[in-house]
């Protein structure tokens, strides 16, 4: 059995969308992560998106981890031309799309962005290379909420619509699990 420990990076407390955009990470509650960084399994393998949010809340966990290089794309969804505007801000300027981006994910994308399918097309690749090569290990993988959402979909066998209703707080755990009987969900959103 093979366990993905999806951690969800430290708050950016960011009032529009953050895509790509690479913005800190609040990483100054050092009780939480202390709690966070016990409740993870050591000995790991530890991997996170390179974008400077999560690689920095991978770093307060790495201690006895294992820590691989960056993974570039375990980065957020791409929001493209909508990167950096809040939620309000989108839905007045392309009503349609935002509402169809949120109600029906899939295919639908934001302008120069990425619709749920090209996230998890490039996010899927990874995670099963690394579920092959460390296998029966436990992986800490520090993402973002979208990553995150695409690997419930993929483990749940949920259609992107049902997926993307799940809430994953900021330093948050997401444990799945990959054995013989292929993908399974232990846990979803746990805040330790």
């Amino acid at each position: 059995m093979t366990r993905w420990w999806w951690v969800r990076h430290g708050p950016t407390h960011e009032k529009t969308m953050v895509g790509w955009r690479d913005v800190p990470a609040d990483l100054s509650d050092d009780n939480r992560i202390a709690r966070l960084h016990a409740f993870l399994p050591e000995p790991a393998v530890l991997v996170s998106s390179d974008l400077i949010r999560a690689a920095a809340t991978a770093d307060r966990l790495e201690a006895n981890r294992l820590r691989l290089a960056h993974e570039r794309d375990l980065r957020e969804f791409n929001f493209g031309a909508w990167d950096g505007l809040g939620f309000s801000d989108i839905m007045d300027r392309e009503p349609e799309l935002s509402r169809r981006f949120w109600e029906t994910p899939g295919d639908v994308a934001p302008p120069d962005g990425e619709s749920w399918h090209q996230v998890a097309a490039r996010v899927d690749p990874v995670v099963s290379r690394l579920t092959r090569h460390h296998a029966g290990r436990d992986i800490v993988a520090v993402a973002h909420i979208g990553v995150i959402m695409t690997q419930i979909g993929r483990a749940a066998g949920l259609p992107p619509a049902q997926a993307i209703g799940h809430r994953i707080d900021p330093l948050s755990v997401t444990c799945l699990q990959h054995g013989p009987a292929g993908w399974s969900v232990e846990r979803i959103n746990h805040a330790p």
